[in-house]
């Protein structure tokens, strides 16, 4: 196959073809309009990201490396990311390792057909000694560089877990690894320019996925960094200053705790916050594999201070977002500091069943428990449930009798998942939440408290505009394109491709299969989206029809509300995939609407509810 003639980082943009007769002014604000859709894309793979981080995590555990691969501008954000891991989190040079096509050389200069080497990426490999233990992320923007193929081939081949990042999807890389993130920030500014939106997606990846990595593994307390090495003056001032904020005590005796230490600042962080002298608590550190948070907890003389975790007391806040593809758990303490996560699979009972719905909200909340490295059976100061599916009461009640069940909160609340989008994205809690993900639904909540919602029938009665819509109309438009009753050559051939199909009556074992989930049906949706980006007509076409129909889920919520320009947040897989869906949708709806913002974590709402609650419970 030839992949160049499909990868939409070399597809012309068809809004900046003119971009060379504007002045400057102007050539900025395109610019930056385009680097917009950048954060909602990357946003849209979070669940791979923390996939693959957990996968690091685990390896790492067990001896292993991460190790990226790349060339060009994907390879040296690559070895950005690698060399900054151990100034930064004091962690050993050879622990996160960046191979880049063509060596040093490469860093400040183009060297001539090394990213077309595909036996020096597993010669490279072969150099590192890559194990079962080993992590290896493949990065090329167009997700078809032949030495980063090489590398990924090699390093499967010796029994390393293989990832890949690229900003194009379908792509060879996706072929060839265990998990792909793919980020789709559509056409450059300047064509095939990968350097501009996806190389801003990849570091964005990369940022997240190491610093994810650093935290599970126990180099920060809260988001204060606990392994930071303090060598010089300016350092060891930083490190006071940390053990200052961390635990509260005069910036004097940080000082002379960390003079105690060595100049350890997690040890002397320790110190701070248990009471310990410097050889109890690296024992206690090492105990607990160095987690800080871990170790100051099994301390049998905590002193933790009072604006940080108070683990005497079980100020502690569990929010949860239980949507249609996945659920997500946050732990957060009284000051709204996130201390751990954790996630699952679907908790739509709707559509799984209530035991399976329970048994994903147990491992999503059981996840965030260890995350934040409290004891088990810990019971929460409140928690909010937002779940798909609870619209009746009755649906409700069901899940507030299991919560009750298993005690995790002093008090607690079951809301549908609208609601957590309100409560994290509008400015007093009340207006218009859209979502489109796999499923869709509107939902409007008057200053009166008043409830309004539209759509939420399931995916067979309603889901207009939601993710599995849009694929179904996607794929009975390539279906009849196979019986010769439409033309829409092109999306067929992009539809076969996402799935690996050989031909489209294939479709038909594949679609049926009990093993193809809603889910995955729906992720179809990320395809047409880019390909509507790309200038496809008929992918277009049906970019529109979804429009529209979540525009008019939003206009009726809105004249039934009867508030003056409420504001509106969305949410959602899809929409948080698309910039440009969200924008067309907020322009086509009939009626005014206040300030528009997108929630990527609706568990944010979640906590503000469940301390909401919480307070207006309190004796």
């Amino acid at each position: 196959m030839d992949w160049s003639a499909t990868s939409v980082t070399e597809a012309r943009n068809p809004a900046t073809m003119d971009i060379d007769q504007l002045p400057a002014d102007a050539i900025v604000q395109m610019i930056l309009r385009e680097d917009a859709v950048v954060v909602p894309a990357v946003n849209a793979v979070a669940a791979a990201i923390a996939e693959l981080a957990d996968v690091v995590v685990a390896r790492m555990r067990r001896g292993g490396r991460l190790i990226y691969v790349g060339a060009g501008t994907s390879g040296r954000l690559g070895a950005l990311d690698a060399a900054e891991c151990p100034p930064t989190y004091g962690t050993d040079p050879a622990l996160v390792v960046a191979l880049l096509a063509g060596g040093a050389a490469a860093w400040s200069g183009a060297v001539e057909n090394v990213e077309d080497d595909v036996e020096q990426g597993d010669r490279d490999i072969l150099a590192l000694d890559i194990g079962p233990a080993d992590v290896v992320l493949g990065i090329a923007a167009s997700g078809r560089t032949p030495y980063v193929i090489g590398a990924i081939n090699a390093a499967r081949a010796r029994g390393a877990f293989v990832a890949g990042l690229a900003c194009a999807h379908p792509s060879r890389l996706a072929e060839q690894v265990d998990l792909m993130i793919a980020p789709i920030v559509g056409p450059e500014v300047v064509t095939g320019s990968t350097r501009m939106k996806a190389g801003t997606a990849q570091k964005l990846v990369l940022n997240t996925l190491s610093t994810t990595v650093m935290i599970r593994l126990g180099h920060t307390y809260g988001n204060l960094l606990s392994d930071m090495q303090a060598t010089n003056e300016k350092l060891r001032g930083r490190a006071a200053r940390i053990i200052t904020m961390a635990a509260g005590i005069e910036p004097e005796q940080a000082r002379r705790l960390l003079q105690e230490a060595g100049g350890e600042l997690k040890t002397a962080l320790m110190m701070a916050l248990s009471g310990l002298d410097p050889t109890e608590a690296r024992t206690h550190l090492q105990a607990a594999s160095g987690s800080v948070r871990q170790a100051a907890g099994n301390s049998s003389h905590s002193q933790l201070s009072t604006i940080n975790y108070q683990l005497s007391t079980t100020h502690w806040f569990l929010g949860v977002d239980g949507g249609g593809s996945k659920t997500r758990a946050l732990i957060a303490d009284s000051a709204g500091v996130i201390l751990g996560s954790g996630h699952a699979g679907t908790s739509n009972y709707q559509t799984v069943g209530f035991a399976s719905a329970v048994a994903a909200l147990g491992a999503a909340i059981d996840g965030a428990r260890q995350s934040a490295g409290l004891p088990a059976g810990v019971r929460f100061h409140g928690a909010c449930l937002g779940l798909a599916g609870v619209g009746r009461p009755a649906d409700r009640a069901l899940f507030e009798g299991w919560l009750d069940q298993q005690q995790f909160a002093e008090r607690h609340l079951v809301v549908n998942d609208a609601e957590l989008l309100l409560a994290a994205g509008t400015p007093e809690g009340w207006g218009i939440a859209l979502i489109a993900g796999t499923g869709s639904i509107c939902y409007g909540l008057a200053r009166d408290g008043a409830m309004i919602r539209a759509g939420g029938w399931g995916y067979l009665l309603g889901d207009e505009g939601s993710g599995y819509d849009l694929a179904l109309r996607a794929l009975r438009l390539v279906t009849q394109t196979a019986d010769g009753r439409a033309d829409a050559h092109a999306l067929l051939r992009i539809v076969l491709q996402h799935w690996r199909l050989a031909e489209p009556a294939a479709l038909i074992p594949y679609i049926y299969s009990p093993a193809t989930t809603r889910s995955e049906v729906a992720g179809l949706a990320a395809v047409v989206v880019e390909q509507a980006a790309a200038g496809d007509p008929d992918a277009e076409r049906i970019m529109k029809e979804a429009t529209a129909d979540l525009a008019r889920l939003v206009t009726v919520v809105a004249e039934r509300l009867r508030e003056p320009a409420p504001p509106i947040v969305f949410g959602g897989g899809l929409l948080g995939s698309s910039a440009a869906l969200r924008q067309r949708v907020y322009q086509e709806v009939a009626v005014t609407l206040g300030p528009l913002s997108y929630v990527d974590e609706p568990a944010h709402g979640a906590l503000r509810l469940a301390c909401r609650h919480r307070k207006e419970h309190s004796a």
